[in-house]
């Protein structure tokens, strides 16, 4: 029971970190139409930002400030290059985006160096936020922080999963990214000019409010989000130039399987995508095993064939594509988003 509690934990974590991550562009092509190619490259520019900024300032102020600049980064390329090409249609933005992509790679390998960074968490992150014992007589216990280490060892009383602090922090950031979003575009008057400016941009310039820089602040604030994502992400896992392609591919996945434009459809697509490459991991068993679990005969030609022999595990990278297929099949414009996107 720890393993799956744990396991579901671990993909909860792994999803709202998409989810921070595809949200900024989902706010970015609700209000713009731009698919931004360059996206998980200011995710990157966030991690290595984050990583340079608390080796002088620590982590907590590097946590603040790095969002900042990333944002501040988005809103120069939206006004200075990006709303040049607007007008000219989809193809030119997303040739200039992925031109980006580039340059920002071989910026950041020209700087950082291609081997990865010892970018860690603070101390108060490195600990484990709650340990689950397992009993001896199958029942669970719950322990805040790391359990004591007469209880952990092989001679122990109890078998213990201990879940990271790092993760649990990617969690509380992201539901509060979530309901900061919400309130900001449902309950405040900026809230309302964006979603003014994206149905009606004529009338609300008629108004006197500056469409323009509105969208400026919209591109800023969406690659602000992926740099908050950068930091939290590169001290969890892994800081490296190959980090933006790893999950690039896999937050664009997010955003149309959730439906484009959908802020809610991003949430739940993320989660979705985040628990089901979690566990297709931790299972790491061979297709022969799980059929044969599931009462399906095998014979042993059948067990001895190579494809009986493939482990879950492998096809992890390949889960969140093919759900990608199948909702183009079923439901082409989403699990929540509209039909008019």
């Amino acid at each position: 029971m720890e393993f799956f509690i744990i396991s579901l934990l671990n993909g909860i974590s792994f999803g709202l970190l998409l989810f921070m991550l595809s949200s900024g562009l989902t706010l970015i092509f609700s209000m713009m139409g731009v698919l931004n190619f360059a996206h998980a490259s200011f995710y990157m520019v966030g991690a290595y930002l984050g990583f340079a900024v608390s080796q002088v300032v620590g982590f907590w102020f590097a946590l603040l400030l790095v969002p900042l600049l990333v944002g501040l980064m988005g809103a120069w390329f939206e006004k200075f290059s990006l709303r040049k090409v607007h007008k000219y249609g989809h193809v030119p933005e997303l040739m200039v985006t992925f031109g980006l992509s580039y340059i920002i790679l071989e910026l950041v390998q020209l700087i950082w160096g291609r081997i990865a960074l010892d970018f860690r968490p603070p101390e108060l992150l490195q600990g484990s936020a709650f340990t689950l014992l397992s009993q001896p007589d199958g029942s669970l216990g719950f322990v805040w922080g790391r359990a004591a280490l007469d209880l952990c060892t092989p001679l122990g009383t109890a078998i213990c999963s201990q879940f990271p602090a790092t993760r649990a922090f990617i969690m509380g950031m992201a539901l509060l990214m979530l309901a900061s979003l919400w309130l900001l575009i449902t309950r405040t008057r900026v809230g309302l000019v964006i979603q003014a400016a994206l149905k009606h941009p004529e009338m609300v310039e008629a108004l006197g409010h500056n469409v323009p820089r509105v969208f400026m602040l919209v591109f800023g604030a969406g690659t602000g989000l992926a740099g908050l994502a950068g930091v939290m992400g590169g001290s969890t896992f892994v800081t490296e130039p190959a980090m933006a392609l790893t999950l690039g591919a896999i937050v664009f996945v997010v955003v149309v399987v959730g439906g484009l434009g959908s802020l809610a459809g991003a949430f739940l697509a993320s989660l979705l995508i985040g628990v089901m490459q979690t566990f297709a991991v931790a299972v790491d068993q061979s297709l022969g095993s799980l059929l044969m679990g599931l009462g399906v005969a095998l014979s042993a030609e059948a067990q001895a064939h190579e494809l009986m022999r493939f482990t879950v595990s492998k096809a992890a990278p390949l889960l969140p594509f093919l759900l990608l297929v199948l909702v183009l099949i079923f439901r082409p414009h989403g699990l929540l988003g509209n039909r008019d996107h």
